[in-house]
């Protein structure tokens, strides 16, 4: 790969990353239950699905949800159930609280937000088609070294979710310290935070249902 693929396909994930979506919302609604251990193992989810999309897209599994759409309408459906029980989560979740040490107690365990984020990223049949709309463009498997090529595509990947998603769970996770987890008042505040991301989940939920209904309205159209 050129450094000119390499520079292009680093702007496009980029801008696909800084999009505020289902992944930025997770990260930063579990670094606020949390702190910044759990908002972390919830980036490792995020990546580990998104890395799943590039290698699941190169063995041609976006190409079969395109091909059936019955398969990618389900999905959406599964994807806004899921997000709606996420959402709803984090409206009744409480803020966690500052133990001895400054480790947090309460809030999601970080091997649950690990495999939560991870679900919920491979809940999105966006990021199959992604991969297959993408894949062509940077990979070419007539200079050889496939394998290298997609290596080279998913570390790029994973460096950028790292550096926007990481930034914003250190930045949550701060937040979450500098409210005062340990007052009435910072806990209000907390509360208040957390129900924000829960309703943004919610937002977002509706939305992936809508283009369910879209899909199954029109079947083998690509909803926007």
């Amino acid at each position: 790969m050129t450094p000119a693929e390499l520079t292009l396909y680093f702007a496009l994930v980029l801008g696909i990353v800084l999009i505020p979506g289902m992944d930025m919302a997770f990260v930063v609604g579990h670094s606020l239950t949390g702190g910044l251990r759990t908002g972390l193992a919830a980036l490792g989810g995020v990546v580990a699905g998104a890395l799943c999309h590039l290698t699941m897209g190169a063995m041609g599994l976006a190409l079969l949800l395109k091909a059936l759409p019955g398969a990618f309408t389900a999905m959406l459906v599964a994807g806004a159930v899921y997000l709606a029980w996420l959402g709803w989560g984090l409206m009744r979740a409480e803020p966690a609280t500052q133990a001895s040490g400054g480790a947090a107690t309460g809030g999601t365990r970080p091997r649950s937000a690990f495999f939560g984020a991870m679900l919920t990223n491979l809940l999105n049949p966006k990021a199959y088609l992604f991969s297959l709309a993408v894949l062509p463009q940077f990979v070419h498997p007539e200079r050889g070294g496939l394998v290298w090529q997609l290596g080279v595509i998913g570390l790029v990947t994973a460096a950028t979710q790292i550096a926007v998603y990481g930034g914003l769970a250190w930045l949550a996770a701060g937040g979450r310290r500098r409210l005062g987890s340990s007052t009435a008042a910072g806990l209000r505040r907390q509360r208040w935070l957390l129900r924000a991301v829960g309703a943004l989940l919610w937002l977002t939920a509706l939305y992936t249902a809508w283009q369910a209904w879209a899909q199954f309205v029109t079947p083998g159209g690509t909803p926007l």
